[in-house]
């Protein structure tokens, strides 16, 4: 019984370690990026997109995205933007199907499939191909 009234006296005996304000701040700083960096399941993300105007009446743009599908979807592209599709789709390079295309636009698919075209009704074309 000694040693527990002891302990009671004790100003230490049951107190948390104190931190500074400023490793308080760094710590939740850190938890609420590493919280927020996740994509939710079945969204995407665009990481880097390089445009090209180099050449005349022809502009190149190049885009990574990043995306957290769901099981049996992969990355894709629908109404122009990246988005999570049906794998088969990508699968059998049926492009059109993912809807790649804004909504007054028209998709054809590229001769030898490896792309898809999106034209505009006043007759600009823009073509997209896979890699």
């Amino acid at each position: 019984m000694a040693s527990v009234s002891r302990l009671g006296r004790r100003k230490d005996a049951y107190q948390w370690p104190k931190m500074s304000t400023f490793w308080a701040v760094l710590l939740l700083t850190a938890l609420l990026l590493f919280y927020c960096g996740q994509l939710a399941a079945g969204t995407c993300e665009i990481v880097t997109l390089d445009r090209d105007s180099s050449q005349p009446r022809r502009t190149i743009a190049r885009q990574t995205a990043r995306c957290a599908c769901k099981k049996g979807q992969i990355a894709g592209t629908t109404r122009a933007r990246p988005a999570c599709v049906d794998a088969s789709i990508v699968r059998k390079r049926q492009w059109c199907e993912m809807v790649p295309c804004l909504e007054d636009e028209g998709c054809d698919l590229l001769v030898n499939k490896s792309g898809w075209t999106c034209t505009q009704p006043g007759g600009r074309v823009k073509t997209t191909t896979a890699l």
